[in-house]
């Protein structure tokens, strides 16, 4: 099996669960040095493991990396599992069309090309089985996170139709909706919020106290790394796992409450005002000066 973004965050976690549980596992990483200390982690503890250089951001290196993938297994993966993934914090207004794209790249357009490239090895012997991992945020969107958000809910909407597509193939198609692990996504979050930070916008502070609270009480990531195994052997499945506490209560609770009621409660926990500073007057109006239509004289 394929796991990309196997040097760290869930990525380490699962690969590492899943040589120790007797797979034969074949991890992606796009920094050569950072692959070979996984391999040399895994081997102080008994594992074994293989590697590919993949950046799911390049489709040259995705050709290059299930090539590899092929001639090492005789055929092609027999599961993959799209887990690489990055942040990208910030308000829509201050996210350039670059980071959004590189965003785009990685957390939605790397997984479906992975998952069109291997297909067609998995129809030819019989079946298999893929796993996106999206995030709770994918169904939660989240003020000066909304980009990340965008991702995964996209992701999701994908897995969603490639089950349905796949499954006459007999590939079976799982998404893993995780809350907050401790993994380094969280910090990484808050360079972003650092490096577009503005101080008009009172989100940004905020938001980095809320992020910075989380990341300091954050269970481990084991959890997800053991819904993963589940998806690979169980013989029926489920379409969706939603792992983690906090996304397992406020999924849930943000598809049963109107959208007004989240909203007050987004303003409230980002810092995010919910009325202007004072209210703006037309171009041209003098302070005092009533607006409305002004009655023309001849």
């Amino acid at each position: 099996m394929l796991v990309t973004g196997a040097t760290g965050g869930f990525g380490r976690v699962i690969v590492f669960r899943l040589a120790g549980a007797g797979w034969d596992v074949i991890a992606g990483a796009r920094d050569r040095d950072k692959a070979r200390n996984l391999v040399a982690d895994a081997a102080g503890r008994g594992l074994a493991l293989r590697t590919v250089q993949l950046d799911v951001a390049c489709e040259a290196s995705c050709r290059q990396a299930l090539q590899e993938c092929a001639d090492m297994t005789g055929g092609g993966p027999w599961a993959l599992v799209n887990n690489a993934g990055i942040p990208q914090a910030g308000a829509v207004a201050d996210v350039d069309d670059e980071d959004a794209r590189r965003l785009l790249e990685v957390n939605l357009l790397g997984p479906a090309r992975l998952c069109r490239l291997v297909l067609p090895a998995m129809a030819a012997c019989g079946g298999g089985r893929i796993v996106n991992i999206s995030s709770g945020l994918g169904r939660v969107p989240w003020p000066m996170g909304a980009w990340y958000s965008a991702g995964k809910h996209a992701l999701s909407a994908l897995t969603h139709c490639l089950r349905v597509e796949a499954a006459h193939l007999g590939v079976r198609v799982s998404l893993i909706e995780p809350g907050a692990f401790a993994t380094p996504m969280l910090s990484r979050a808050l360079t972003d919020l650092n490096t577009l930070r503005d101080p008009a916008n009172p989100g940004y502070d905020s938001t980095t106290r809320l992020f910075t609270a989380v990341d300091r009480r954050v269970p481990g990531p084991e959890p997800v790394a053991r819904t993963v195994e589940t998806c690979l052997t169980a013989r029926r499945p489920r379409p969706r796992y939603v792992v983690g506490r906090e996304a397992r209560f406020l999924v849930p609770l943000h598809t049963m409450l109107p959208l007004s009621l989240t909203d007050r409660i987004k303003h409230a926990v980002t810092g995010l005002p919910r009325t202007p500073a004072a209210a703006a007057r037309p171009p041209g109006q003098q302070p005092g000066e009533r607006s409305g239509r002004v009655k023309e004289t001849a």
